[in-house]
């Protein structure tokens, strides 16, 4: 009987040591696709760029409106270094159904004029049990991509105008990490809405899109809101959607919100589905 025991176990440790090993080395192919989407991220350029500037001049500021003004006071310095590049991560919760809530890190990457952007994250369902999801807006086209652990594909939405603006939608709110890129040579269009909102809007080639930001009493960004396509069992629906940020500090002269949360408006009312505190903020300047 022991010797049956001592099989069985071997057998199910030999299972487990093979299971590891495919998750690994899953593991490492996410983790290698995520590093050449990020290259891909540096080599797009922007057609018939040039004189471009490398710093923020209060002369971009001209008949833009009077909330984003306030914006840019409050938010940059003369002289600002504009980003070119801009990484951070983010730890926080992430709604999976109905008041089930499960905790995630990210890594989030974006690169300035042309606009691209990649989220890479890993929600945990379960202990030991990681679903990984990269959301990104690379070279004109989005997409969103889930495995769990690595193996088993949950999710791959991509390759239609909708997916492409939805992403695109996703870089133009939440370009607040990264205030430079809201200036008018980060190839944001600004129109006034009224006295504490205004209309940012971008195109990159075939995809157009646009929020609206609402600035509080000191100049910073309090919330966005827009009309996204959200997937309704495979059918993108124009759905309310808004984010509210909050907690600014100052990182490498600019101030940036460090706490958010994301949601959309239902008929049943807004449901958040997305919480998360910003960090270890790494920027790269148009003068490096």
């Amino acid at each position: 009987m022991f010797r049956w025991i001592r099989m069985g176990v071997l057998a199910c440790g030999g299972l487990l040591a093979g299971a590891g090993a495919v998750v690994a080395i899953s593991t490492w192919r996410w983790n290698r696709d995520v590093e050449r989407a990020v290259m891909r991220l540096g080599t797009r350029s922007l057609p018939g760029a040039v004189n471009v500037p490398d710093r923020f001049h209060q002369t971009e500021l001209e008949s833009l409106p009077a909330p984003v003004v306030r914006y840019f006071a409050f938010a940059l310095t003369p002289g600002q270094p504009l980003i070119r590049h801009a990484h951070l991560r983010q730890e926080g919760t992430f709604l999976m159904g109905p008041d089930t809530w499960r905790p995630f890190t990210a890594r989030q990457h974006f690169r300035v004029n042309p606009p691209g952007l990649l989220w890479d994250a890993s929600i945990r369902m379960a202990p030991l049990l990681p679903v990984r999801v990269r959301d990104s807006y690379l070279e004109g086209e989005g997409r969103m991509y889930g495995r769990v652990l690595g193996l088993v594909k949950v999710v791959d939405l991509r390759g239609t105008p909708e997916m492409a603006m939805a992403t695109l939608q996703r870089y133009l709110a939440e370009a607040p990490w990264i205030p430079t890129a809201l200036l008018p040579s980060g190839g944001i269009t600004w129109t006034a809405m009224n006295e504490t909102t205004a209309r940012a809007s971008i195109t990159d080639g075939a995809t157009h899109c646009s929020v609206d930001f609402h600035f509080g009493i000191q100049g910073e960004i309090v919330s966005m809101t827009t009309d996204r396509f959200r997937d309704v069992g495979g059918t993108s629906v124009l759905t309310p959607w808004e984010g509210r940020f909050w907690d600014y500090e100052r990182v490498n002269g600019m101030r940036v919100p460090t706490r958010a949360e994301i949601g959309w408006h239902l008929p049943e009312g807004y449901v958040p589905y997305w919480r998360g505190h910003l960090f270890d903020f790494e920027y790269e300047p148009s003068l490096a």
